[in-house]
């Protein structure tokens, strides 16, 4: 590992040339919002975000991603991963991805979405904003990022960029960069330390804690009921989650009947259709047909389920659905703390 220091003067000259040498997704501004998007110039990139509309797993695992394509009895694969740079990515989302590309490299390895992830170079970065539903600072604090190769700090009059990977130092080459001070050094640790202070929204109990109490709490129907009363089951909170990975795979054949594609989509366990399966004969069986028990399972898969497998919950306080749920009953910190408090 290296730590590097750039003059701000200078960092503009490096997000262009690095923009020139190879494609850069980056946060910019959509009107009052953000989004992981193309960078076309160094003067979109916006370190200052709060938070993305959607996290950057989008570029691994697309809402819509074309599998492969068939005729008659042949298919051809549809994978063509991109050589890119995932920029200006904040340590939450870095843990997010920590735990997809857990959870899509065992068992059945995932080509599709692998070949995507092991083609980019990530750049986590300092958060300088903190959005207004953010829990980052008391959630899952046992588990630390480790997916990403270089790490960017805003300090003073410039930026300190740490290296993990080789594919992190050889962005080096684009810059004026220069050692950083022990100073410096020192002040990335403070930077870093003090953001998880400034989360309006925070868990009151610590991770093991929540997903014992959290997992007896699951026959605790009128709970479950009133927590969901006022849900719509859209799968917003689904749709803009980073640790969500659920996807449905429809073929679309073409007119001659013989050839076609294989896409999968983003599914959400939200929505009514979710857990609807054939039972046969024309008839189908949902196996969580009521709002409440739809609900649950998200909490129990953000909470408890899976936190023995990833050594911590499957949240990482980004605050998406809190911020885009329609009838603001989604966030994990309310719906937590009240059964912390039962």
């Amino acid at each position: 590992m290296t730590a590097l220091f750039i003059k701000d003067k200078e960092f503009h000259d490096f997000v262009a040339a690095l923009v020139g040498a190879t494609p850069v997704y980056a946060p910019v501004a959509k009107r009052s919002l953000f989004a992981f998007e193309r960078l076309v110039s160094a003067d979109a990139l916006r370190l200052d975000y709060d938070v993305t509309i959607l996290p950057p797993k989008k570029l691994f695992f697309p809402p819509a991603q074309e599998l492969l394509k068939f005729t008659g009895g042949k298919f051809t694969a549809s994978v063509h991963p991109e050589e890119k740079v995932l920029f200006g990515v904040h340590f939450y989302d870095v843990k997010a991805i920590d735990q997809t590309d857990q959870l899509f490299a065992e068992k059945n390895y995932d080509v599709n979405y692998m070949a995507h992830r092991q083609a980019t170079t990530i750049v986590a970065s300092n958060i300088q904003k903190v959005s207004r539903r953010a829990f980052f600072g008391t959630v899952g604090q046992e588990v630390h990022p480790k997916g990403h190769d270089a790490y960017l700090t805003k300090i003073g009059t410039g930026y300190v960029f740490e290296t993990f990977t080789p594919k992190g130092e050889a962005l080096t080459k684009h810059g004026n960069f220069e050692p950083a001070t022990d100073t410096q050094r020192a002040e990335v640790v403070k930077v870093n330390a003090a953001v998880l202070e400034q989360c309006p929204e925070k868990l009151t109990h610590k991770s093991a804690e929540i997903a014992t109490k959290v997992r007896q709490a699951f026959k605790n129907e009128e709970l479950w009921r009133e927590c969901a009363v006022d849900c719509f089951s859209c799968g917003t909170c689904n749709t803009v989650c980073p640790t969500c990975y659920c996807f449905d795979v429809q073929d679309t054949w073409n007119v001659d009947q013989k050839s076609g594609s294989r896409t999968r989509y983003w599914d959400a366990c939200l929505t009514e259709s979710f857990a609807t399966i054939s039972a046969g004969g024309g008839h189908v069986e949902n196996f969580r047909e009521e709002r409440g028990e739809r609900f649950r399972h998200r909490i129990m898969r953000k909470a408890s389920y899976l936190n023995p497998k990833l050594g911590g919950p499957a949240c990482v306080g980004c605050g998406r659905c809190s911020s885009q749920c329609t009838a603001d009953i989604a966030d994990p910190v309310r719906i937590i703390n009240k059964i912390m408090a039962l």
